[in-house]
């Protein structure tokens, strides 16, 4: 009779289920009503995600009681951490007075104040997601340039709106050549997205400055602008080269066409964003997530003659919780109070102290695998091979490894990123120095155990 092997991902899998009962039952429930159990797609995991009851600085805790240390942080959004004591006490008063006017208040003045000085540009526009900042900038450069198409990064994600849900997580079996990717609809082959919106859209390969010159040799006089996320962070952590940066901005004004940074996650980066880093500015950036504390806001930023085509039988933007009473204050205090020069340099030094000791577990476990960090940012990509773009990313990456080494984290007690093959984690102002010595002591122990194996495979289709 042949041994059956027992692989080091059913172990996981089985204490994770073990661990997590309440969470399954709820979600098996809520599957009845909504599809995949969850409101947003990137919260499907297997074979559950967890449900959650609180959270507190850089805690959180699921319904079944189980703690962990948190380096999801809502995606990004909480740079400032979970219930920062400082906002909520601040927030709370003001709650007594209304949360919702449908009229600005003078919060509204002094945030877009604060930020258009913070970020350098002449006017701001509100909104609650970056979804809507981002598509309200596409509008606002084709109405500028008075031109259709729009240049984006395969592999970047700008918000599910039909725009720019193209070349978002494209199966390289149907997205044509790297050098000159097809502009794969989100849902592809449902047609979701309409073929006559996609074709609006061209898709670039990330990080290669010949491509997109040549791409933009055939398309530039049609193109009203180039979005990309100055890091890309739907592929990981995959940081722009700053000579590839520097190429877009010269592209940008060879052919009289605006430069946007989504800058919807790195704007919780540096204090000034991506151009801090980068040294380049774009014409037109979109802000979100961390600057919001944890509330629904957003924002686009841009020179005075870009912004006022905004208006009536003019570029159309509105939004009942657009300048909200509480999201705006909480952005007020965010950025004032919070996510100061000093914060934010705590953050990259405890993120580049997890950086190096996740390093140093990988190397002394002899896992194929390597740490990518950049300021409060980083992941594990489980691959010797540096990567570069999104068909490295598909490519060269071991998902198995990935997901064992995720269950492995949860189930004593660290969620290491977003529970998704894509995402990065996110060290808060309210991580600790022990949070970190307790994060990389788990991975070395995790870390040992997947190099004594064995570890299912997963293949990309199912990882993605």
């Amino acid at each position: 009779m042949v041994e059956r092997v027992k692989f080091l991902t059913d172990v996981y899998r089985s204490e994770y289920i073990k661990k997590t009962l309440k969470s399954k039952e709820i979600w098996t429930n809520l599957n009845e009503v909504t599809p995949y159990g969850v409101h947003s797609n990137w919260r499907i995991f297997d074979p559950h995600p967890l449900i959650i009851s609180r959270a507190k600085g850089s805690r959180i805790w699921d319904v079944d009681g189980n703690e962990y240390i948190d380096f999801n942080m809502a995606f990004g959004a909480l740079v400032v951490g979970h219930a920062n004591p400082h906002l909520i006490e601040k927030v709370r008063e003001r709650m007594a007075d209304g949360t919702i006017y449908g009229h600005e208040t003078e919060w509204s003045l002094k945030l877009s104040k604060v930020l258009t000085e913070r970020f350098g540009y002449d006017m701001v526009r509100f909104s609650s997601t970056g979804l809507e900042a981002t598509s309200l900038a596409v509008r606002l450069a084709r109405a500028f340039t008075g031109r259709t198409k729009i240049l984006k990064f395969e592999g970047h994600y700008h918000g599910t709106h039909d725009a720019l849900a193209v070349g978002v997580k494209p199966d390289p079996a149907h997205a044509g050549h790297p050098k000159e990717p097809k502009a794969i609809p989100a849902g592809y082959p449902l047609t979701a997205i309409p073929a006559e919106i996609a074709n609006t859209v061209i898709v670039a390969p990330w990080n290669d400055i010949e491509a997109v010159e040549n791409i933009m040799r055939k398309h530039g006089n049609d193109v009203a602008a180039i979005i990309l996320e100055p890091i890309a962070m739907n592929m990981g952590v995959v940081p722009a080269t700053k000579e590839f940066i520097w190429g877009l901005r010269k592209l940008a004004d060879e052919y009289n066409c605006l430069l946007i940074y989504d800058e919807v996650k790195t704007s919780g980066m540096w204090y000034r964003g991506a151009q801090e880093y980068y040294g380049v500015k774009a014409d037109m950036i979109a802000v979100a997530k961390a600057l919001g504390g944890g509330f629904p806001f957003s924002a686009v930023l841009s020179s005075r003659k870009i912004m006022e085509l905004i208006g009536p039988k003019r570029v159309p933007h509105g939004g009942t919780f657009n300048a909200n009473p509480l999201s705006v204050y909480a952005a007020y205090v965010t950025v004032t109070e919070l996510l100061t020069e000093a914060n934010m340099q705590y953050t990259h030094n405890l993120s580049g102290e997890l950086a190096k000791g996740y390093q140093d577990a990988i190397e002394d476990a002899k896992v194929d695998a390597h740490v990518v960090q950049v300021a409060n940012k980083g992941t594990v990509f489980f691959s010797k091979d540096p990567i570069r773009n999104w068909r490295d990313f598909v490519s060269k990456v071991n998902w198995g490894l990935w997901y064992v080494w995720t269950l492995g984290m949860v189930v004593r007690g660290v969620i290491p990123q977003p529970m998704a093959i894509d995402e990065q984690w996110t060290v808060s102002i309210m991580h600790s120095k022990e949070d970190i010595e307790k994060a990389i002591e788990t991975a070395y122990t995790v870390l040992k155990e997947i190099k004594s194996g064995p570890v299912r495979p997963l293949a990309v289709e199912e990882a993605l």
